[in-house]
């Protein structure tokens, strides 16, 4: 891997030219505040005192005794301030927005968490916020939506395409190039064009790195397996990046097979996707013969986005890390069993690395630790959840 933009094959910078001046921009200015010892500690104080890090692993003793396996901890990033890992990476680029002196954020949301995540930050520091949802999106997530508007910021709904992630994406980066001088675009996952996968890792790796020094603290002797979900695949790569070279530590990727992995309506890009340029990088992604892209498909309005960041397509190519897929009748069994047996309601997102517990738990050992980053919190997920389960 590298940090000119390119992992592997993937990566890049597909963009127009008006957009280049801007992503060059942004590359020189986080490359000289990463080294900024202050930028270092204005960060991680807010970090620490408003977001609320350093996040607890907590050892599930109820789900570990339902599967008589491994032991399993929880990264608890739905304790985070807003309720998901989203904020991480808000914070630490609205502080370089602020320090690049931009006065206006614009930003893509698909379950909310992200775009709430802005729009806490523009109301923290005083600046104004856009944020782009698709019209689908809206409705299953309006809760998201109402708290995005009582923080002072205008959701735009986007009724192009299918109505989803990829299609609020492609407008807000439309919004951005059109108003570059004085706005910063905070994309919300490990995708787009170079420098967003690198910068939008490193804000997450918090994750992986404070896993590690909670192994120490809680004597863990070995971490056996790692997993997280992956839509766009931002608290996956915080959560493997830090072991990627440890090859003892096997690491998992769950993608949404949503109603099957065979029925086209999924958004497995990973597992079912071929490499293609997508919203200013090339990565694994969903398209037809033509190179056309097709629509995604999940329960979870977080996951439902027909690519991938370039360093998964790296890390899948390279055999660093395993990428498999749960349906959304899974992930919903999931989120009942962690609600009922450790009182934790999960996002739909981390509820379907949750799922994948099914299939791994019966060949580990007692000895063996599993750790899943527990993404977000399920708070936004109950009115639509409730509807499915109404259905049945």
């Amino acid at each position: 891997m590298s940090d000119n933009g390119r992992y592997g094959q993937y990566g890049g910078q597909f963009v127009p030219e008006t957009v280049m001046p801007a992503l060059l921009e942004l590359e020189d200015f986080y490359r000289t505040v990463k080294q900024d010892a202050s930028f270092i500690a204005e960060l991680n104080r807010y970090l620490a005192e408003y977001a609320g890090r350093p996040t607890r692993l907590y050892y599930a003793a109820n789900l570990t005794r339902h599967y008589g396996g491994a032991g399993i901890y929880l990264k608890r990033e739905d304790l985070l301030h807003t309720g998901a890992h989203k904020i991480n990476n808000a914070l630490g680029q609205a502080l370089l927005a602020r320090r690049m002196g931009k006065k206006r954020i614009v930003a893509e949301t698909g379950a909310g968490q992200h775009g709430v995540a802005c729009a806490t930050m523009a109301a923290l520091f005083g600046m104004e916020c856009k944020v782009f949802m698709g019209e689908e999106d809206i409705e299953r997530q309006a809760l998201n939506v109402f708290r995005m508007r009582l923080l002072g910021t205008e959701v735009v709904p986007v009724t192009s395409g299918s109505g989803t992630l990829k299609d609020a994406t492609s407008e807000a980066i439309r919004y951005w190039v059109t108003n570059v001088r004085d706005t910063h675009y905070i994309i919300g996952s490990v995708v787009g064009p170079h420098p967003y996968p690198m910068l939008v890792r490193d804000f997450q790796t918090v994750i992986g790195q404070e896993i590690r020094e909670q192994q120490a603290a809680l004597n863990i002797k070995n971490i056996d397996f790692l997993l997280a979900c992956v839509g766009g695949g931002s608290n996956a790569m915080g959560t493997f990046h830090p072991f990627h070279q440890e090859k003892f530590v096997r690491k998992i990727g769950v993608e949404a097979a949503g109603k099957g992995i065979f029925t086209g309506q999924h958004a497995a890009s990973l597992t079912q996707g071929e490499p293609g340029a997508l919203h200013g990088a090339l990565s694994y992604l969903l398209q037809d013969e033509d190179g056309q892209v097709i629509p995604a498909f999940s329960i979870s309005a977080g996951l439902d986005y027909p690519g991938v960041g370039p360093e998964h397509s790296y890390f899948k190519d390279a055999g660093l890390v395993e990428y498999v897929s749960v349906t959304d009748q899974q992930a919903l069994q999931a989120f009942e069993l962690l609600a009922k047996t450790e009182g934790i309601i999960p996002a739909l997102e981390s509820a379907h690395a949750l799922a994948y517990l099914e299939i791994l738990m019966p060949d580990t050992k007692p000895d063996q630790t599993v750790v899943i980053c527990l993404s977000g919190r399920g708070d936004k997920d109950v009115q639509q959840v409730a509807k499915v389960m109404e259905e049945k």
